[in-house]
């Protein structure tokens, strides 16, 4: 328990200095230009070939185990019809089509060469039949209103240039009853976890994520990203602005990471 507990520190830590935080002054390369949606792109097509392999050795599957219990939030709805927003090397999609037994689920991410492994992992699985994945943005999402049963997210949201846009969008294509499903880290706030995990988060993740993916400006911004993400009740303050109704709300391994459900 306390080995899963410090490599879920690392995980955590780990995506929090490599993905990009919810200020918009806040971008993964400060001293290049562009805006953050697009230096985003650029920090994610870099570290594209070490992604999945730092999750799987950060977390000692942790993660999956999250994305599991998160999908099972929805399986009382049954959706057939999903879209996974920033997914990524589309994890969440796959363990979706199995463990919720969509008939059709559409991924979509701004990185080209995220889309790319996914590609490649969702033929391995024989599971092209169902996922399919396209390049595209959150904030601007290329679907009809009222079109899907349920939109997915894990580990995404923070990387909107626009949180309320993003989210915005999302609501424009559920169907009315449609479910967003939300999986994103949060800070830990009872001690000793969370003086651990700032431990970590500050010294540790650092070295090993240059070591791995060779992308040290991605390692800069780590502390910004974490408390700049409104995590928690402030996340759900802003669903329910958007339009949402609340339905679950749970944080996950003493508050690494937290579920969110809200209903259109």
């Amino acid at each position: 328990m306390v080995l899963n507990t410090i490599y879920s520190v690392l995980y955590t830590s780990y995506f929090l200095r490599t993905f990009a935080p919810m200020s918009a002054t806040v971008k993964p390369y400060q001293e290049q230009e562009g805006d953050k949606r697009e230096q985003v792109e650029l920090m994610f097509n870099n570290i594209s070939p070490k992604y999945d392999l730092l999750n799987r050795v950060l977390s000692l599957g942790i993660d999956k185990i999250w994305r599991k219990q998160a999908l099972n939030l929805l399986k009382k709805d049954n959706p057939t019809y999903i879209l996974d927003v920033a997914t990524g090397t589309a994890d969440l999609a796959i363990e979706a089509a199995t463990r919720l037994k969509a008939t059709t689920i559409v991924g979509i991410d701004i990185a080209e060469n995220m889309l790319q492994i996914g590609r490649e992992k969702i033929a391995k699985k024989q599971l092209d039949n169902i996922i399919t994945l396209q390049k595209g943005d959150s904030e601007k999402i290329n679907f009809e209103d009222n079109t899907f049963d349920a939109v997915i997210v894990s580990f995404g949201v923070r990387n909107f240039q626009h949180l309320e846009i993003g989210l915005s969008e999302i609501y424009r294509v559920l169907k009315p009853g449609g479910n967003i499903m939300v999986l994103e880290f949060s800070k830990p706030q009872k001690a000793p976890f969370k003086q651990l995990y700032q431990f970590y988060f500050k010294n540790i993740l650092p070295v090993v994520g240059k070591m791995v993916s060779k992308d040290t400006a991605a390692y800069t911004y780590l502390p910004d990203s974490v408390n700049a993400f409104p995590d928690g009740k402030a996340f759900c303050a802003i669903l329910e602005k958007v339009g949402f109704s609340i339905q679950h709300f749970k944080p996950f391994t003493f508050g690494v990471c937290t579920s969110y459900v809200g209903k259109k």
